[in-house]
């Protein structure tokens, strides 16, 4: 749900950071998946008008960021904003601080002006500023390896034109320009210098792309509720069918649409997160067990409510199901996973007696409603636990109630009732709730 570009002169090593940043997140990072493109777009007309215009050098610095806006924005909303809104990342080499650079500064054009014709294109959630010597730069250019694969020789053949650009850059990028709205919105990183060791640019690109990443930052471009929900909707899909567990019993997740089991939710929440302090109160002076007190929590919510609507899972295909939305820590996943299987037995575990494959979990029937609860209730769980907290004294069950009078919270509240529509009431005798007063009477129904 992030679009990463990568920015720099030419020869500054952008082709090999877009590889190196895409590899660490499509391995360390639960996106859907990870897709590399580039700009402009030599494989559409839009791209291969804007590459001609400035072979040729027969248009102004404006008309040719006229052509390159043009390929940006239909790049922009025909590829890469499905795919965000899918849970996926997008790393691009070159994107819009290429034409504020390169038309607007070098060219002359304005940046004010360049940024006005691509008002209408996404904006990059991160930068990474790529740098190097314009000589070093100019070297590469020209090497056999570059050219086999590029022909920026021919129209960037300057040591001068090279120090333009590195200039604008470093004038855009720095902050001694001022970036022009909407693109002030992104996050810059850099510049990554890369005149040395090859290992050691690939490991400065691993550390900014990591603590960007761990940041979490809000994405600029999409909805992160509009993220899950899809993701949601493909979980559902792909569980239509699913076997059991051999030998187990257990029924696929999708069967059944009476998943509240006739109990109202505040009473589903209030038995589980009973159930689980009582487990915690056990546990013997010294021992640790390192998970959250509420069911409610990011990471508990996350593991339960995507096992609800998986028949099972190892591991791997959990964290990879969570998304970037639910993403949870490849040990905390275990922890969690493992205090849900031995000390509350919620879930199942089943490993085949065939080869050494990682045992598969599956959420017990009976406690896929506070799984798919904690799907449904996702937007609004900090909200409740926070009512909770300060309300020690009250019934859980006015918590809806006074959360939706209070008018905090209205985004969180249809989307809510948005996921409900996916999931369904959870009681065959209630509705999916079409407002905010509905929504309090599904939440006491049972």
């Amino acid at each position: 749900m992030y679009l990463v570009t990568i920015e720099g002169g030419d020869g500054s090593g952008k082709g090999l950071a877009t590889r190196v940043v895409a590899e660490v997140m499509r391995r360390e990072f639960p996106f859907v998946t990870v897709d590399k493109t580039g700009e402009p777009r030599r494989e559409h007309p839009l791209g291969r008008l804007a590459i001609e215009a400035v072979r040729k050098k027969q248009m102004s610095p404006e008309e040719e960021a006229g052509l390159f806006a043009a390929d940006r924005v239909d790049h922009s909303h025909g590829w890469i904003l499905p795919r965000l809104e899918q849970g996926k990342a997008v790393v691009s080499e070159r994107n819009i601080h290429s034409s504020l650079v390169y038309q607007g500064i070098v060219g002359g054009a304005g940046i004010e002006r360049v940024a006005h014709m691509n008002s209408a294109a996404l904006v990059p959630d991160l930068c990474i500023w790529v740098d190097c010597d314009p000589e070093v730069a100019l070297n590469r250019i020209k090497s056999g390896t570059l050219r086999a694969h590029s022909n920026k020789e021919e129209y960037f053949e300057t040591t001068e034109l090279q120090r333009k650009i590195r200039e604008g850059y470093r004038a855009l990028l720095s902050g001694e320009k001022e970036m022009p709205v909407p693109f002030d919105m992104g996050a810059i990183i850099g510049p990554i210098l890369n005149e040395g060791s090859e290992d050691d640019f690939k490991n400065r690109l691993k550390g900014v792309i990591r603590r960007f990443l761990h940041s979490r930052p809000s994405p600029v471009n999409v909805d992160i509720e509009i993220v899950d929900r899809n993701l949601l909707m493909g979980l559902i899909r792909n569980s239509d069918g699913q076997t059991t567990l051999e030998g187990l019993g257990l029924e696929p997740t999708s069967s059944k649409e009476n998943w509240l089991g006739g109990k109202a939710p505040w009473r589903v929440i209030k038995e589980s997160q009973k159930e689980h302090e009582s487990v915690i109160e056990s546990v013997e002076e010294g021992e640790r067990v390192d998970v959250p007190h509420h069911v409610l929590s990011h990471s508990f919510s996350s593991v339960l409510g995507t096992l609800s609507l998986m028949g099972s899972a190892d591991i791997r295909e959990l964290r990879s199901s969570l998304g970037p939305v639910r993403t949870v820590s490849e040990r905390h996943t275990q922890t969690i996973v493992k205090y849900l299987h031995e000390r509350l037995g919620w879930i199942h575990q089943h490993r085949s007696l065939i080869g050494r494959e990682a045992p598969r979990s599956q959420l017990r029937d009976e406690y896929r409603s506070i799984g798919l609860l904690s799907i449904a209730i996702w937007p609004l769980r900090d909200a409740i636990v926070k009512w909770n907290r300060e309300n020690p004294g009250t019934h859980l069950r006015f918590s809806m109630g006074q959360i939706v009078k209070s008018g905090h919270h209205p985004a969180a509240i249809e989307s809510v009732i948005q996921r409900l529509r996916i999931l369904g009431s959870g009681n065959d005798s209630s509705d999916i709730p079409e407002g905010p007063d509905e929504l309090v009477k599904w939440w006491l129904e049972s």
